[in-house]
C-alpha cells in the first residue's frame, strides 16, 4: 500500500471503528487520561474532531482555488482542543460523525489535477500536499485510537495500514535533525534501515510502529541499547 492508495472509504471505517470505541468509554465526560501526555480522552476527541475540520479546509483551497491554511494558528487550534474536551461523551461522538462526514464530502471531490497544490499548515507554515491529505488523516484516525488506551492497539489495525505507516514512521524518523542509527526488521517481513543501521530492531510490525511512533518498547527486541528517538517516544 501507497500513501495514494488510502481511500476515503478506509477512512471512514477506520473512523467508524474509533466510534465504536468511543461509545463503549466507561468515562461519560472522557476525563480519563489517554496516552498523549497531558491530554484526557476527551482532548484526544475533540481533537480528531477538530482535524477533520482542519483537513477539510486544505481541501478546500484545492477544489475552490480560494487560499487558505489548515489552521489559522497553534494558538487558535490548541484552544479549540481545550474549549471541547470537557464536553458530555455523547457531543464528542456526535462532533466525530459529523466533522468525519463533512471531510468525507472533500475527499471524494477531489481529483489527480488537486494533489499536487500545497497548504500551508500555518501562515508561513510547513505546506501539506493536498493528495496525502487521505492519508493523513487515516494516520491521525488510527494513532489516536490507540491514544485511547481503551483496547484498540496497532495490532488491531489492518496490516497493509502498518506496514504503511511503519514506512512512513521510518521516513520521518530518517529526516530528522539527529537520527539513530537503526536497522528494522518485522516478524512480517518489512525491513527498513535509518543511517548505518547499527542496531537491529525486531518484532512484530505493530510493536515496532508502537516504538517509532509512542516509544513503547512492548514487544520489541534490541541487539543492543534501546536507541533514543528524536520524537515518539
Amino acid at each position: 500500500m501507497r500513501h495514494a492508495d488510502v481511500t476515503p472509504a478506509l477512512v471512514a471505517a477506520e473512523t467508524d471503528r474509533l466510534v465504536s470505541t468511543a461509545l463503549g468509554l466507561h468515562d461519560p465526560d472522557g476525563s480519563s487520561p489517554s496516552l498523549c501526555e497531558g491530554w484526557t480522552r476527551g482532548h484526544v476527541l475533540a481533537h480528531v474532531a477538530r482535524n477533520a475540520d482542519a483537513l477539510a479546509r486544505v481541501c478546500d483551497v484545492a477544489l475552490t482555488g480560494v487560499p487558505g491554511t489548515m489552521y489559522d494558528d497553534v494558538a487558535s487550534r490548541d484552544a479549540d482542543i481545550d474549549r471541547d474536551a470537557g464536553r458530555p461523551l455523547s457531543e464528542h461522538v456526535a462532533d466525530l460523525r459529523e466533522s468525519a462526514a463533512r471531510l468525507t464530502g472533500r475527499l471524494e471531490l477531489l481529483r489527480p489535477e488537486h494533489s499536487d497544490v500545497r497548504v500551508e499548515r500555518t501562515p508561513g507554515g510547513f505546506p501539506i500536499a493536498v493528495g496525502l491529505v487521505a492519508f493523513m488523516r487515516l494516520r491521525e484516525v488510527v494513532f489516536h485510537h490507540v491514544d485511547l488506551d481503551a483496547g484498540y492497539t496497532f495490532a488491531s489495525t489492518p496490516s497493509e495500514v502498518v506496514s504503511l505507516f511503519l514506512r512512513d514512521a521510518v521516513n520521518r524518523l530518517a529526516h530528522a535533525d539527529a537520527p539513530p542509527s537503526l536497522r528494522i526488521r518485522t516478524d512480517e517481513g518489512d525491513e527498513h534501515t535509518v543511517g548505518d543501521g547499527t542496531t537491529l530492531v525486531t518484532g512484530p510490525g505493530a510493536d515496532v510502529l508502537a516504538w517509532l511512533a509512542r516509544g513503547a518498547t512492548d514487544g520489541v527486541r534490541f541487539d543492543g541499547p534501546v536507541p533514543t528517538l528524536p520524537f515518539g517516544g
